[in-house]
């Protein structure tokens, strides 16, 4: 899903700010504070146990792109300086009305004989949905079916696990802790009674349950989600002063306050 021009983000590290600036938005990226921030849960994560499903992939062979992350809200500049070639398109049950996206799994390719040798493993972010395909059998093309649990993988990344002639493969996954630099990070657009926050970059769980915001020092306004990762507040702020965000994490419930994440006179 395209974004129009008219997108300030908040980076909250100098070094994804960079990032960001070499992927074509050098103008439209506020300079970041000089003391890192948190991404969202902190620690404590765990590493689930393995589980079956299946993986096929789609898309440009760069891996790079809008296709990629269309369905949560990311934009191809985002799939590029963010989570690069690591991505993939989930299954309904995994990507759980758009709660599922920006986890974390670690996938391997086991039972086939067109795995890597070795069955090396690597971690992906859920960043798309595998929509149904309920004109095909579940078993013979219609992959991403409920009740199936489906990784629909960018391609670089299903070529570290499978031979690409295979197609699809059985694999085993597990949740395991997201592990982001550069802190979280904003994306706002809207307008003066609008606000929509696009939330990127998140470590832990790697998925956000609850956002608030508010002019700094002010009362908190409940946001409520729009799709993927993008939440709404139908609210007038006053862009003279400074926004703070309270975040929650959709799997451990752990909440932080950006305190400093838009500086004042923000515009969107």
């Amino acid at each position: 899903m395209a974004r129009t021009p008219a997108i300030v983000a908040v980076v909250l590290m100098a070094a994804a700010a960079a990032q960001l600036a070499s992927a074509g938005f050098p103008n439209q990226y506020w300079p970041a504070p000089s003391t890192p921030r948190p991404s969202v849960p902190s620690t404590g994560f765990p590493t689930y146990g393995w589980e079956n499903a299946h993986a096929t992939f789609y898309g440009s062979d760069s891996g790079l792109g809008g296709d990629f992350g269309g369905a949560c809200g990311y934009s191809g500049s985002d799939i590029a300086s963010l989570y690069s070639t690591r991505t993939a398109a989930m299954s309904t049950p995994l990507f759980a009305d758009g709660d599922g996206c920006g986890r974390c799994y670690e996938i391997r390719c086991v039972q086939s004989k067109w795995c890597v040798p070795g069955s090396p493993s690597l971690v992906i972010t859920g960043t798309n949905l595998c929509p149904p395909n309920w004109y095909q059998d579940s078993n013979d093309g219609g992959w991403c079916n409920p009740p199936r649990r489906h990784f629909d993988m960018a391609p670089p990344s299903f070529y570290k696990l499978a031979a690409r002639v295979a197609g699809i493969v059985p694999v085993q996954f597990r949740r395991v802790p997201c592990e982001r630099s550069g802190g979280v990070q904003f994306c706002l657009m809207g307008n003066p009674y609008w606000l929509l926050v696009h939330v990127n970059n998140v470590g832990g769980g790697g998925d956000i349950v609850e956002i608030a915001v508010r002019e700094k020092g002010g009362v908190w306004i409940q946001m409520t989600q729009n799709w993927g990762i993008t939440f709404q507040a139908f609210f007038q702020l006053d862009r003279s002063v400074g926004l703070e965000f309270r975040l929650t994490g959709g799997t451990d419930r752990k909440t932080i306050i950006v305190g400093d994440a838009v500086p004042a006179w923000w515009t969107t």
